[in-house]
């Protein structure tokens, strides 16, 4: 099965303009999330997709490959499916422009459901919330599933709320799994055919309100498997954040 990781890269930021091309010890951002892309086991091709012929020189530069798309597109995820009509990929992964720390391993775990079971249109990930401030932070997604691994609701506010547990809640509880929740980690899986599908629904009222275009896919009634995975990234939105993925290679 042919399976394509496609990185949506676009040079405007509100919070960090440019931020693909920022360097990191001597290498720019999107060049480190190919390079890690590229290592993942299940990945055939890694396709940087972007409207920005700075980020295209950039990518053929290093010997990248590179699709041009729309500079209309609202969402990645209108550019990744522009993209994926051209391909003939089976699966389509959608990984985000600003992981330069990505770990292979995470890619492949989003997509073993797909090659186990064919009716899943869409998988993505999860990991431990470990931190009250990122349990109550409406920066992490929140993200909970039932007993089978399908997604049941994805939220900026605490998830579940521990009703008993709220006027004592402090980080050894997260760290111990005494209070277990999850934050929703942005790599998405798709099956090629479901992405038409996806960008075809009109934006709905879930995804409005909680600015999360996951949620569409539910509201329509889609499935979405997620995945935990024990490895953490680091996403770079703003400078601040590209200090953070500094200081974590500098460590080794």
């Amino acid at each position: 099965m042919k399976i394509a990781a496609v990185i949506p890269a676009r040079y405007a930021s509100t919070r960090f303009e440019g931020k693909a091309l920022a360097d990191i010890m001597g290498r720019p951002m999107v060049q480190h999330v190919y390079e890690r892309t590229s290592k993942a086991a299940l990945v055939s091709e890694v396709i940087v997709a972007t409207d920005d012929e700075r980020i295209a020189a950039c990518v053929r530069g290093f010997g990248g490959r590179v699709e041009m798309t729309s500079a209309s597109h609202e969402t990645g995820t209108d550019r990744l499916a522009e993209v994926a009509l051209r391909l003939d990929a089976e699966i389509v992964v959608n990984v985000q422009g600003d992981e330069p720390l990505i770990d292979p391993a995470m890619i492949d775990q989003a997509i073993a459901p797909l090659l186990v079971d064919p009716s899943i249109p869409m998988a993505t990930l999860k990991s431990r919330i470990k931190t009250l401030h990122d349990f109550l932070s409406p920066n992490v997604v929140k993200v909970v599933a039932d007993r089978t691994g399908n997604v049941l609701y994805f939220s900026r506010s605490p998830l579940p709320f521990f009703r008993d547990k709220w006027n004592d809640l402090k980080d050894d509880a997260f760290v111990s799994g005494k209070l277990l929740c999850y934050k929703h980690v942005g790599l998405y899986v798709y099956r090629r055919d479901f992405l038409p599908v996806f960008t075809g629904l009109a934006p709905s009222y879930l995804e409005l309100s909680e600015k999360l275009e996951q949620l569409r896919v539910l509201e329509n009634g889609y499935r979405i498997k997620v995945v935990e995975t024990e490895f953490e990234s680091i996403g770079v939105d703003t400078p601040a954040d590209l200090e953070k993925v500094l200081a974590r290679l500098k460590a080794g």
